[in-house]
């Protein structure tokens, strides 16, 4: 990518998109394209034709996406699968129509069947039952990664998927009901501080274990892989099932490389707000799959590796916490 060309950056206010947008204009590319969803509605085709068809970008993330935790996954099933398949089928479509040179589609390890070998690997892709609390969003991911392939096998494009591991970091939600683990620990915390509760409740035994990697670290894992060399982006691209017989989607994982258990997380977070009390898991509420670990081997092998630690992203995200919330 030249410093100029125009680059879209699709849902940039998010968790992704806003670090994608630092992470770019730190590296020094002057010519970014963004639209808030109030001046851009990407669940409209017309309205993505027509923004596509007058700006032309040359580059596409697509980071943007209906999210949220098991609360929200489970209480709005059909919003999750129809808003973000037409999301992914406008701007997908459109990109291939108006001529982009390349473009990453994001996603999330819940593409991977809920009893997948740990760590899973890419070609664990649709080879077992998916987690039902999250199913309409992942579903609606791997036809997003299935239609990057479509769209690359039979007219030629540039379209790699991006599937990291869970996220958090500068910019997160921290919904009381709706936010993903992190923020809700953070959040959870910093109020039993502030009310100087003794308790703290966590969801679920604690014992499950989750991998977390910094939105910051995501982004520069995104620009990496947009930046790598014809040879080296296209290997990421090139598989044809019915000649090879094996299932290599243009698909990539983006993974810190270990993972901790969310008892171990929530004393961390604990410790980082510096929340004097106890920690009470409720067991009664779910765990969801009690180990999700991404094997990155072949974003590490073409030369990415994470920066951030989950000590000090912990400590960037609540430092953003407090100035925001």
């Amino acid at each position: 990518m030249k410093k100029d060309a125009k680059i879209y950056v699709a849902g940039h206010r998010g968790l992704v998109g806003s670090a994608l947008i630092n992470q770019l204009s730190q590296q020094g590319y002057t010519n970014l394209l963004t639209r808030t969803h109030a001046e851009l509605d990407l669940t409209n085709q017309n309205a993505v034709k027509k923004f596509f068809s007058e700006e032309k970008p040359e580059y596409v993330f697509l980071a943007a996406a209906k999210v949220g935790g098991i609360h929200a996954n489970n209480t709005y099933p059909a919003e999750f699968i129809h808003q973000n398949l037409a999301i992914q089928t406008n701007v997908i479509h459109e990109s291939y129509v108006n001529g982009v040179k390349r473009l990453l589609f994001l996603g999330s390890s819940c593409i991977y069947p809920k009893f997948a070998p740990q760590p899973m690997k890419e070609e664990h892709l649709l080879t077992g039952a998916l987690e039902p609390t999250n199913r309409p969003y992942a579903l609606a991911k791997i036809a997003g990664i299935e239609m990057c392939w479509s769209y690359n096998r039979q007219y030629g494009t540039q379209y790699l998927a991006a599937m990291p591991t869970n996220l958090y970091g500068p910019g997160d939600n921290y919904h009381p009901e709706n936010s993903h683990v992190i923020p809700a620990l953070i959040r959870k915390f910093h109020e039993a501080k502030v009310n100087n509760q003794s308790v703290v409740t966590v969801w679920g035994t604690g014992t499950p274990k989750r991998e977390f990697l910094c939105n910051e670290d995501m982004a520069d894992a995104c620009v990496f892989l947009m930046q790598l060399p014809d040879n080296q982006f296209q290997k990421l691209l090139e598989s044809d099932e019915s000649a090879s017989g094996k299932l290599q989607p243009p698909l990539v994982n983006v993974g810190y490389g270990s993972d901790i258990t969310i008892k171990v997380l929530a004393e961390t977070v604990q410790k980082i707000i510096g929340h004097q009390g106890n920690i009470q898991f409720d067991t009664s509420k779910p765990d969801g799959t009690l180990r999700k670990l991404m094997d990155a081997t072949i974003l590490h092998q073409a030369g990415w590796q994470p920066k951030v630690s989950i000590e000090a992203g912990l400590e960037i995200a609540y430092q953003d916490f407090l100035k925001h919330h």
